[in-house]
């Protein structure tokens, strides 16, 4: 199980939060440069306040969407999050269930919208990423790499 988290923090997934103000259409033009360049958006969740929005995701290309956003000044921040693969929904207690045995407090969650493969993933900011990734693969969990999201 060490090899799998020295494996993780070789090849870390990596998501972006993006800071664009509330106005109609800034989801869709960072969206759509994305697509243009052929950056595929694998997770996204929005938090929305009154005066900004907060789009976190996590992308196939780290490098070209930091290109892309630098370019067309979508303001960002990067932080790694810790993905674990779950077969179905029926298993988010037991991926929940061992964060709370190792005592690993949960930020937030979110789950992606594809992945290679047919099993669902979550992307989770926790305290104590290795930690976590070690208590989920004790219950069987698989944490994944950036190689094991890309397209």
């Amino acid at each position: 199980m060490a090899g799998l988290n020295v494996e993780r923090s070789l090849d870390p997934v990596k998501q972006f939060s993006v800071f664009a103000e509330n106005r109609v259409g800034r989801l869709y033009d960072l969206i759509a440069l994305l697509k243009e360049h052929n950056v595929h958006v694998m997770a996204l969740t929005v938090l929305d306040t009154t005066d900004s929005a907060i789009m976190r995701m996590v992308v196939d290309d780290t490098d070209k969407a930091r290109e892309i956003m630098v370019n067309n000044d979508f303001p960002y921040v990067e932080c790694e999050v810790l993905v674990v693969e779950v077969p179905d929904e029926a298993h988010l207690k037991g991926v929940l269930a061992a964060l709370l045995e190792a005592e690993i407090n949960l930020h937030y969650i979110y789950t992606f919208l594809k992945r290679p493969g047919s099993k669902l993933a979550l992307a989770m900011n926790v305290e104590e990423p290795d930690t976590a990734a070690q208590a989920l693969n004790g219950r069987g969990f698989k944490v994944l790499t950036h190689r094991d999201i890309a397209r």
